[in-house]
Order: C-alpha cells, then structure tokens, then sequence
C-alpha cells in the first residue's frame, strides 16, 4: 500500500482543463498573443540560447530590469512561475503547524489551497454583498487571529474592485505580520503599492507576466519586497526553478514593455464600454471592474452559461458553492469584435427568454 501524506487525499485541486473555445473569455487571458516586433525580437532571442548552461544570465538581467525600472536593489527582487508560484512560497515561509493565513473571499481561489499545502490554517475574511472589503475589521481579523501572513489579491480576482493605495498603506501600517498583496492585474487599474515596499518591511507585492503582457502559457511572474524578506522566502525555491526559454522571452517582453500600451488603453476603454452595455441590460447586476474581466449576476447565470458554449464561447461560471458568487459569471475582456459577439450573445439569451 502506498503511504501518502497525510491528509493529501483532502487537499482541493484546481480544475486546470480548459477546452478551445471560438472565443475564449473565461480565463482572464489576453485575448492577443505578443506584438509582431516583440514577438520577433524575443525568437531570435531563444535561437541564440545556450541550452547546455544553466540560466543564471537570463535570470538575473530580468531581475536587473525589474530592479531599474522600480528604483530598488536587486536583492528585493524574486522571479517565479508565474506570480502563482510567487505566491505558494509566500505561504509556504509564513505558514507550517499553527501559523494563520487571513485572505478575503470571495478572491483567487488558489490562496485556500495554498493555505493547506502549506499546512497553515485558512482563515477566509467575507467581503460585503457589494464585494467591498471593511479594511478595519480586515485589520481586526488579522489580530485577533495572530496570524503570521495576511494576503489581499488588488484588484481583486474576480470581483474586479480594487482597494485605494491609502487602504493598502492602512493595511501594512496596522499590522505586525507579512502582507502579500497580489497585483496580478494592477497594469488595469494602474495603483501598484510597489513604492511603501520602501516603507513596510511587511509588505510583498507579487506581480505577473501573465495578463497585461500576454504571457500566461511561459508562466512568468516576480515579487518585491525588502532585502532581508526575500532572502528568507528565496530558500524556499529549488535552484534553477526557472526555464532558459521562459526567461529570455520575458527579459525582452519587459525590455519592450511600451509596445504593450496600446492594447492595455484598448482593454480598459473595452472593459469600460462592456461594463457600460451591461449595466443597461434587465436583470443583470453588473459589478465595476478595474481588472481585464467583469463580473455580473442574473438569476439563470448557468443557463446563460449553457447557450453560450452552444454558440463556441466560454465564460467563467461559478458554481453555487463558491461563497458569495450565486448567481455570478465572469467575462474577459478580449478584441472589440469579441466582445460585441458576446454582448449580443448575453442580450439575445434574455430577450428570448431562455
């Protein structure tokens, strides 16, 4: 008989499976994959590879530039799998036997499990029927707690609101534990609390590659925090834990960051024009957004969900059990085009009646 860990057999998985939709807005990917000159630059980049030697040189000239362009050392900057990675060291340095890890909910669905795989105890904040978080219980929770890592997804994953740089400041200043704020989708609301980095020595911020540049599938992500911080959560990486190929793309796609621009002003001014059609729409409660997605509510969310993947589109339903999201479906913001077929899809269900 195999002698698993204990309590393995109880940890939540992520369902990962995703099917190839005509148009896919379920995921909060990019809808495009990387700009023609950057996508140029970063092949002829890996055909100089040297695919024999480690990938120390790729790995710390992204970590330079990440420090450059933020004003802050080197030695406060840690490169990951994704910001998910990120994230499940940050928990892993904070958590063990009798450590308390304090998150709002609804929000990203991985901070449960990552609570779990670290062995610490999950301790969910609920945000209000509008999906605000109360800052000053939050503050009140942590303390009552003693929790040993407080975690806050801004904005927030999949709400799409977002705490003011003065609540998250309010936040660091008020507690006496670690504080990660994850700013998977910052690029869309433009606030990143990168720069109190300098002033809280608990504050960690986690950022991706993932969504504003359009490189979910290299998975790519990096945190900043002080120097002493990340020294202590870089032993809970495996040595080269990062691909050469990974790297060397995403050190270009960070070099060629502005040609990303564009299509960041093109995403916002769509989430703003979707948000605004939606609102107009009977029955459908709409919920402002400063992410690349938005989330809304309306009594036959499932069947909605249904008749689109009839018409070849994919939207993020939430299952009744998931807390406070009865009802809720989460769309992606992609192309102009898109999302006019989705809007029209979404209308045409309720005025048919489904």
């Amino acid at each position: 008989m195999l002698n698993y860990r204990n309590e393995l057999d109880k940890m939540p998985s992520y369902d990962g499976v995703e099917k190839n939709y005509r148009i896919k807005v379920n995921a909060n990917e990019s809808t495009l994959s990387l700009p023609p000159l950057v996508e140029e630059r970063v092949i002829n980049r890996l055909a100089s590879l040297a695919f024999n030697r480690y990938p120390n040189a790729e790995y710390y000239s992204l970590v330079g530039q990440i420090a450059e362009n933020f004003s802050v050392e080197s030695s406060q900057v840690l490169l990951g799998s994704g910001s998910s990675e990120i994230i499940e060291k940050v928990f892993h340095a904070f958590g063990g036997a009798g450590h308390k890890v304090v998150y709002p909910q609804p929000s990203f669905s991985m901070y449960k499990i990552y609570a779990k795989a670290a062995e610490a105890e999950g301790v969910p904040f609920d945000l209000d029927e509008k999906f605000n978080l109360n800052v000053d219980d939050f503050i009140k929770k942590i303390r009552a707690v003693n929790a040993s890592l407080a975690v806050v997804c801004n904005p927030n994953n999949p709400t799409g609101n977002a705490l003011t740089l003065e609540q998250v400041e309010k936040i660091a200043a008020s507690i006496d534990c670690a504080f990660l704020l994850d700013e998977a989708y910052v690029e869309f609301y433009g606030r990143s609390a990168v720069n109190l980095v300098a002033k809280y020595p608990n504050l960690i911020v986690a950022r991706t590659f993932s969504k504003a540049y359009g490189m979910a599938g290299a998975r790519v992500g990096y945190m900043i925090a002080q120097s002493e911080v990340t020294r202590m959560i870089n032993k809970t990486f495996m040595p080269y834990h990062m691909n050469v190929l990974t790297l060397a793309a995403a050190d270009i796609v960070y070099q060629m960051r502005d040609e990303f621009i564009p299509r960041l002003q093109m995403i916002i001014a769509e989430r703003n024009r979707m948000f605004e059609r939606l609102k107009k729409l009977s029955g459908v409660e709409v919920f402002p957004s400063e992410a690349n997605f938005i989330l809304f509510r309306l009594k036959k969310a499932e069947e909605l969900k249904n008749y689109l993947e009839s018409l070849d589109i994919g939207i993020r339903y939430f299952s009744p059990g998931a807390f406070g999201l009865k009802n809720c479906l989460r769309v992606s913001i992609g192309t102009q085009f898109e999302n006019d077929e989705v809007f029209s899809a979404i209308k045409n269900f309720l005025e048919i009646g489904q």
